[in-house]
């Protein structure tokens, strides 16, 4: 295989880019997330990759619980905020403003649009990302006409 190809190949499927809130009894964390789909109508499914080695994805293996947070195209400094990993659970929403939704995990002020989800099943455990498929339970739209960030929109390359 071409391995360059493949590399390429693989940046050129579109993504967007999202702030995954979490929760874990009462702590709170979130990160920010590009692979992510809708998988079904009825119910209202969707799946997002989860890095297994990090504090949210045990999160949301304990709780069973997250937050899609859709942001506009002028939020790239806040979804680079939510890229680093933080030290100590919630310290990345420390300075942030944020409200605890339905299942507990934090929607961003600042979203254009939110989705509340509760887990139904967690699939590719081969991998580094695991598949994390949620109902959608809850959503809420601020701004109906803002176009949404994607990852062009930012310039980086994650995938490949």
């Amino acid at each position: 295989m071409d391995l360059e190809a493949k590399k390429i190949a693989l940046r050129k499927i579109p993504h967007g880019v999202y702030v995954v809130g979490v929760k874990q009894d009462s702590q709170v964390n979130a990160f920010t997330a590009t692979w992510l789909t809708q998988v079904s109508f009825t119910p209202p499914l969707v799946a997002v990759g989860m890095r297994k080695d990090t504090l949210s994805f045990k999160m949301v293996e304990a709780d069973k619980v997250f937050s899609v947070n859709i942001l506009g195209k002028e939020h790239k400094p806040l979804v680079e905020h939510f890229v680093k990993p933080a030290t100590v659970a919630g310290e990345k929403l420390k300075d942030v403003p944020y409200r605890l939704g339905k299942t507990g995990a934090p929607i961003l002020e600042d979203a254009i649009a939110y989705v509340e989800c509760e887990v139904r099943e967690i699939a590719n455990r081969l991998g580094d990302h695991a598949v994390v498929i949620g109902e959608v339970i809850e959503a809420g739209v601020r701004s109906k006409d803002a176009p949404a960030l994607t990852l062009m929109d930012t310039g980086w390359h994650y995938g490949g």
